[in-house]
């Protein structure tokens, strides 16, 4: 890395093992510091959506009005991001490779048979950007290098074949593997990352083990960073003169490394930060399953916060309750991505949404004030993009999106609603059981949608197919409402309607007049299952199925009306029915 003028060269040797059954005659690779150049597919779309990112974007006056112009449109040669592939060879036999914005396609030298191997090897020109969105130089706490996304990086192909989208925004998707990386740069700077350094005696500089500060080697102009780092799908690190380094023992004998700028006022909140991260892995290898690797690193070194292998690059001024919020959620992508690999491009919501359901779960569990509901805010924002009338399905791609808040609400906020509502589905016992199953049965491996569906479907033994077809391949909503509440001699008779075309099961309490609380349940037919009483302290009446086709529902209970005064559909808030106001009964 040559500091001066911010460019870089490398060389690559990768193995690639074709697990598939299918023989493969190109391969294509991942080029994302091209993306930062005037004119690229980025650029264009900063231009053309209608809510840009703020980050993304300057503020300019034309004709007398506020516009947003991309920060990529304008860049200089010297301050834009590219990669250059030369002298590409598979096992020592040149292939052609042809760059198309930041794709690299590549015709193989000879087809790669199924259950076979061969070795690729290339060299790579690169030059880092000016911080624009994620990668980048200079960034605007004055982090000099953080780098992510910053090698030829190789495209994963699947069950549904390969996956080589051009890097517009949104998220990524890799290959498994096992990254060994030499690190060449001048001696002033500390570098933070993936992996687990293998050379601390030659580097030095202060750089803390566990609290144990090893000897300075001799003065030299540059040092070289060796790092490995197995079975991981990403390789990121950064790099600054004037970074802290903390180490601290995490959970298990994990070393948590903190890298952040040295003034007073970072210092303090990252201080502070340390002992608080320590609880949250805790919580999170409880909630989930134990965290597999040896480190991780909490690094100041992005533009809001952002996942990668070990480590995730975050802002690091701002409130100790805002670092919190946004470290606590890229710690979970270690778990929901980096573990469990989903494909972030076409199921955003599968890692942000449930990254950001164990977020607000734990940090619930460890306010002192605990909230009820802590998922409520989330429900609240998904009835406003309702409302709104720019919903999507989630089985939109990241990419497709027609503006970005739609986006945003649709994979953090919907994502973790459902695993929120499955709680309300299948029971808050069996969602615990379906979360710690499906990391164990699917880290290390690229699940799909359907993965967790069935996971939960193993768990709790009810038919699930129809909740994952209409919460996340449609944009269906959840609509009941109590229509009638009648006297029918000394019973009360309760018509239910289904309004939205999302069917769900039941919980209904009641309340009477004499302080009691009696609930009923009212099972899904197409769900083939009964769910345990949610508040075995009230008596609970277990009511034939609802079928779908059927829009109303009605039932007796064994009491006269003047004897009620108040019918709530759902009083736990955790069905995400669309319009409230006819949930409720109320006799004033």
């Amino acid at each position: 890395m040559n500091v001066k003028n911010y460019q870089y060269k490398g060389k690559q040797e990768l193995v690639y093992t074709n697990n598939s059954a299918d023989t493969l005659k190109k391969v294509f690779y991942h080029l994302y510091p091209n993306a930062f150049q005037p004119g690229s597919e980025m650029d264009a779309r900063i231009q053309t959506i209608k809510d840009p990112d703020a980050r993304m974007v300057n503020k300019i006056k034309v004709d007398g009005k506020d516009v947003k112009e991309s920060r990529i449109k304008n860049l200089k040669p010297n301050e834009i991001g590219f990669l250059t592939i030369t002298n590409f060879k598979q096992d020592g036999v040149s292939a052609v490779a042809k760059t198309v914005g930041t794709i690299l396609e590549v015709t193989l030298a000879k087809p790669i048979l199924p259950n076979s191997k061969t070795t690729f090897t290339l060299d790579f020109d690169g030059q880092v950007p000016v911080q624009i969105r994620r990668s980048g130089r200079n960034n605007i706490e004055g982090v000099e290098l953080s780098m992510s996304q910053w090698y030829p990086k190789i495209a994963e192909f699947d069950f549904e074949g390969w996956h080589a989208d051009p890097y517009i925004a949104r998220e990524f998707h890799g290959v498994w593997g096992n990254f060994d990386v030499n690190i060449t740069i001048d001696a002033a700077y500390t570098l933070g990352g993936s992996g687990y350094l293998q050379n601390q005696n030659e580097i030095g500089k202060g750089y803390q083990d566990a609290g144990v500060v090893v000897v300075y080697p001799k003065k030299t102009k540059t040092l070289t960073w060796h790092f490995v780092a197995p079975m991981v799908h990403d390789f990121t690190w950064a790099a600054d003169k004037n970074y802290i380094h903390d180490v601290v023992k995490g959970p298990n004998n994990v070393d948590l490394h903190f890298l952040y700028k040295n003034n007073p006022k970072t210092a303090e909140n990252w201080k502070k930060l340390e002992p608080l991260m320590v609880n949250v892995m805790d919580f999170y290898n409880k909630k989930i399953g134990d965290y597999p690797y040896k480190q991780y690193s909490f690094i100041q070194g992005g533009d809001g916060g952002m996942e990668y292998a070990m480590c995730t690059l975050m802002l690091g001024n701002g409130t100790l309750e805002g670092i919190l919020g946004t470290a606590t959620h890229e710690l979970g992508h270690s778990w929901f991505q980096h573990i469990l690999a989903s494909n972030e491009s076409k199921h955003p919501w599968m890692d942000e949404g449930f990254t950001t359901y164990v977020e607000d779960f734990v940090l619930n569990e460890m306010a002192v004030k605990k909230e009820e509901n802590p998922f409520k805010g989330n429900y609240a924002a998904y009835y406003k993009l309702v409302e709104s009338g720019k919903e999507q399905p989630q089985t939109t791609h990241g990419d497709r999106y027609d503006e970005n808040r739609p986006y945003s609400i649709s994979s953090y906020v919907k994502g973790s609603i459902f695993l929120s509502q499955l709680g309300y589905v299948i029971g808050q016992d069996n969602l615990a059981k379906t979360i710690k199953r499906y990391y164990h049965d699917f880290k290390f491996k690229h699940p799909t949608p359907n993965d967790i569906k069935r996971t939960a479907e193993r768990v709790s033994g009810a038919n699930l197919d129809w909740y994952l077809v209409d919460w996340a391949e449609s944009t269906n909503t959840i609509d009941y409402g109590i229509a009638a509440v009648k006297d029918n001699a000394d019973k009360t008779v309760v018509t239910l309607e289904r309004i939205g075309r999302m069917p769900m099961p039941i919980d209904l309490t009641v309340e009477y007049t004499d302080g009691t609380t009696e609930s009923f349940y009212v099972p899904l037919h197409m769900m083939s299952f009964e769910k345990e009483n949610p508040n075995p302290a009230v008596k609970r009446t277990v009511l034939k199925n609802w079928t779908w086709a059927h829009p109303t529902y009605e039932f007796a209970i064994s009491k006269p009306k003047t004897t009620i005064k108040k019918i709530s559909i759902d009083p736990s808030g955790l069905m995400a029915d669309v319009k409230q106001a006819n949930n409720v009964y109320e006799i004033k």
